[in-house]
């Protein structure tokens, strides 16, 4: 069974920084693309940012420069550090693999906002 908890949303400033965690469990995690997706109000979900299991990074044009993903395979946990956060940075952020399974987490909400 899969789980994908995320965890260290919260609400900031424009400007300021956040650091998301996703535990996953139920998958082969080292082996697995691991993505951040992300769901604005009224918007469809996005992909924010990719890592391979050769630790490859891809981001959307949107967050480059400003977001970095990385990975513990240890700790099966996958990382999104977001600075310089913009107020359309505000959605609900998800873990999940790249391509996604239809297993979703609850995600955890970011708020930019002065």
């Amino acid at each position: 069974q899969v789980q994908l908890v995320e965890s260290g949303g919260g609400s900031v400033q424009p400007g300021g920084s956040l650091r998301l965690s996703c535990a996953a469990s139920g998958i082969i995690f080292g082996t697995n693309t691991m993505g951040w997706y992300r769901q604005a109000p009224g918007k469809e979900r996005e992909l924010v940012a990719s890592i391979t299991s050769g630790r490859s990074t891809d981001y959307a044009d949107s967050v480059k420069g400003r977001f970095t993903i990385s990975r513990d395979n240890a700790k099966r946990t996958v990382y999104l550090q977001m600075n310089s956060l913009k107020p359309d940075d505000t959605a609900i952020y998800y873990c999940n693999t790249r391509p996604y399974l239809n297993s979703w987490g609850k995600g955890t909400l970011v708020t930019v906002s002065s």
